[in-house]
Formats: structure tokens, C-alpha cells, sequence
């Protein structure tokens, strides 16, 4: 069996890999992922030519992936360092992925599926009766996903830090 946990960070980490020992034997695999969006300003600061931290004479098309590349190892590490952590704790080792991308449901689908993971595990930070839910990414994964998905609910958030998120996606949108 090959569980997928996907995180960005808000997974209880400690009810995550509790969760999974209950599920642990012989030919258990378990991979741990992330999806990081690079943010446009900083493909931005890499277009402008003023910033060139390793300017070695690398092509600026391989310099941008290489640190792009970084850029995704070095945020993604420390979101799924908790509940790599967490499982450690269990005895369970992890294998770790961490992906680019903008739509990080259909990432976290596509790994799943070029994995061969048999469940996903993910957190729920959204209330489930705010219509706010259905633009989540657990709930776009629960459409677009043919393998089991557990949602474990993470920290409990108000309908206002909901809306705070919402105004700060639309806010980000309207400058890009």
C-alpha cells in the first residue's frame, strides 16, 4: 500500500503519522509532497537581469530553473519537515516530493497517479458549510482524484480568516 500525504503546511502533523502507523505493515510505502507556487515577483526579479546571485555564465534560462528549482526544495522542505518529523517518531521513513506548480490539486492528483499511491491523505482548514470549501484544494483533489482521500482537520479556522485569505488571493490577483 503507497499513502500520499500532501501538506502545506497546516497538516497536524502528529494526528497525520498517528493516523498512519494504525495503518503500517510489511509493504507500506509512504511518500509525504508539497506544491509550491513560485510567486511572479520573484520570476520577476529574475527577469530584470539586476539580481544574479551565482552569475557564473550559465544561460539565464538554466540559471532561472536552477534557482527556481532551490527556491521550491528550500520553502517545501520546511513545510513537510513536521510530518516527516511526526512519522519518524512512528519508526515510519518517508520519501519526500516536492513540486512547482499553480494548481495544486491537479498536481497533488497527477503525483498520485505517477506514483501509484493507493490514498491521499490531506488537512482541512475550511469550514465545510462555507461556500468558501469549494474552491479548496481538498475538495479539488476529492473531484479530480480515483484513489481514496482522507481529510484530517487541521487547526480550526473562522469565517473571517476565510475571508481574510480570499480578499488577500483577490488582492494578489488584481496585481499580477
Amino acid at each position: 500500500m503507497h499513502i500520499l500525504i500532501a501538506t502545506a503546511g497546516a497538516l497536524p502533523a502528529a494526528r497525520v503519522a498517528a493516523l498512519v502507523a494504525t495503518m503500517t505493515h510489511d509493504d507500506l510505502r509512504v511518500s509525504v509532497m508539497t506544491v509550491i507556487e513560485v510567486p511572479l515577483s520573484f520570476l520577476d526579479d529574475l527577469e530584470d537581469g539586476e539580481w544574479r546571485p551565482f552569475d557564473d555564465g550559465t544561460d539565464p534560462a538554466t540559471l532561472q530553473k536552477q534557482l527556481i528549482r532551490s527556491y521550491v526544495e528550500e520553502r517545501g522542505a520546511r513545510l513537510i519537515e513536521p510530518v516527516v518529523a511526526a512519522l519518524r517518531t512512528h519508526g515510519i521513513a518517508a520519501q519526500t516530493i516536492l513540486e512547482q506548480g499553480e494548481n495544486a490539486g491537479e498536481v497533488i492528483v497527477r503525483i498520485a497517479d505517477e506514483h501509484g499511491a493507493d490514498m491521499i491523505v490531506m488537512g482541512s482548514t475550511r469550514p465545510i458549510f462555507d461556500e468558501t470549501v469549494w474552491n479548496s484544494v481538498s475538495v479539488k483533489v476529492m473531484q479530480l482524484s480515483t484513489v481514496p482521500l482522507v481529510l484530517v482537520p487541521g487547526v480550526a479556522r473562522t469565517f473571517d480568516d476565510v475571508e481574510r485569505d480570499e480578499r488577500r488571493r483577490v488582492i494578489d490577483g488584481q496585481r499580477a
